[in-house]
């Protein structure tokens, strides 16, 4: 079971291993508009556990441009372990 943390509230959910986040994210109020990763509305901060994300894919390549600590939420799975966000 991998967990995903809000910074801003401290709030936990539990998601089983790889799986999309965007549900969890939406519920926690990060707002969506596309989902299909070209409009950026759900850019998110990763705080700690990057690499317990899925690896960056194109369209958040061609949108983020340097791939650092941002992603689009729509865009991520949780494999494993914790990863904090904020946005």
């Amino acid at each position: 079971m991998a967990k995903l943390v809000f910074e801003d509230t401290q709030e936990e959910v539990n998601l089983p291993d790889d799986s999309p986040i965007i549900e969890a994210c939406e519920q926690a109020g990060v707002p969506f508009a596309c989902t299909e990763g070209v409009c950026g509305t759900c850019v998110i901060e990763v705080v700690e556990g990057m690499e317990n994300l899925s690896e960056f894919n194109q369209a958040e390549a061609d949108f983020l441009g340097e791939l650092d600590r941002e992603r689009l939420a729509c865009q991520c799975r949780l494999k494993q372990g914790c990863v904090k966000i904020k946005f």
